[in-house]
């Protein structure tokens, strides 16, 4: 079996959606620690003026188009600073102090809902199919078991990332109705940067005070928050929102709570109740019931490479 041959022939799509609902997964476990001992809008903005740096950096070794030159590289800039960095993760960090990771991951699952509500408005031609509407409020219904009693967290909190919800819908549907010449990873940076200085500024404004914690816990969650989500996940997110449009790229969402819940037992101890499992179980029905038959088709074409390779 030639791994090489078999890792260059697998489908796209489907690697990355597993990709990035692990690492952003992930973060709202790193969130969740880091938040006891870091001021959250400054925990943010350190995080993203990080990521943004070694995207940019990242970006000009591989000789990647960086100048923002357009009137649309500059709008795509400032909707991904302002919505998709500043907006939500003000109101993720602040909400995640009072919100359990697992439960606050299930809040963000339900930005699919919320870019099928915004389309019509926002883009004009992003309708889903009546089966993948269904599909949408499935999986709403498992967010909302996921989230529902007996999941933490306080009403404010729980409140903040719902917010947090909208402007990461609203951003990701604002991006397509830019054609920036900017390419993706230069976007990604420069938005980082942006959105990191207006969390600082948010920080400074709140009176957040501005020592840095030593702990071991804490500058390890940062660690893993600027690689991790802050540079991996985003340049794949954004792929996916190139090639599968937004509706369906906010669809790793629904996968996030799985793996939020299953890195906060291994790492946290945290229990899920009957009611979580149930509500994942809705989340899957839902992912399929939205892009089935995108889902089936990738599957046999995975099946059928993978045979073929170990012939």
């Amino acid at each position: 079996m030639n791994l090489d041959s078999l890792w260059s022939r697998l489908p796209t799509a489907p690697l990355l959606f597993v990709t990035v609902a692990l690492l952003w997964g992930g973060s709202f476990v790193a969130i969740e620690r880091g938040v006891e001992s870091w001021p959250p809008l400054l925990f943010a903005g350190l995080r993203y003026a990080l990521a943004g740096l070694l995207v940019l950096v990242i970006a000009r070794l591989r000789h990647t188009q960086l100048a923002v030159r357009s009137r649309d590289d500059w709008l795509a800039v400032a909707v991904t600073g302002l919505f998709v960095i500043f907006a939500h993760h003000a109101l993720l960090y602040i909400g995640q102090e009072t919100v359990p990771g697992a439960v606050a991951s299930a809040l963000i699952a339900l930005s699919p809902v919320v870019t099928v509500l915004l389309a019509p408005l926002v883009v004009g031609d992003d309708r889903l199919t009546p089966v993948a509407l269904v599909g949408v409020v499935v999986g709403f219904l498992g967010a909302v078991t996921i989230a529902g009693p007996g999941g933490g967290g306080d009403p404010h909190g729980i409140a903040l990332i719902a917010g947090a919800t909208v402007a990461f819908a609203l951003g990701s549907l604002l991006l397509r109705r830019v054609e920036p010449t900017l390419s993706l990873a230069g976007m990604q940076g420069w938005g980082m940067l942006l959105g990191a200085g207006l969390l600082l500024v948010g920080s400074r404004g709140l009176g957040e005070p501005l020592a840095v914690p030593h702990s071991p816990v804490a500058l390890a969650t940062l660690a893993y928050l600027v690689v991790g989500p802050g540079v991996i996940a985003f340049l794949l997110y954004f792929r996916l929102l190139t090639t599968v449009g937004p509706s369906r790229a906010n669809l790793v969402g629904y996968l996030e709570p799985v793996a939020a819940t299953g890195l906060a037992v291994i790492l946290l101890g945290y229990e899920p109740t009957p009611e979580t499992l149930a509500g994942f179980v809705l989340v899957g029905v839902g992912f399929a019931l939205v892009d089935g038959r995108r889902v089936r088709g990738l599957a046999r074409t995975l099946a059928g490479r993978v045979r073929a390779s170990v012939v």
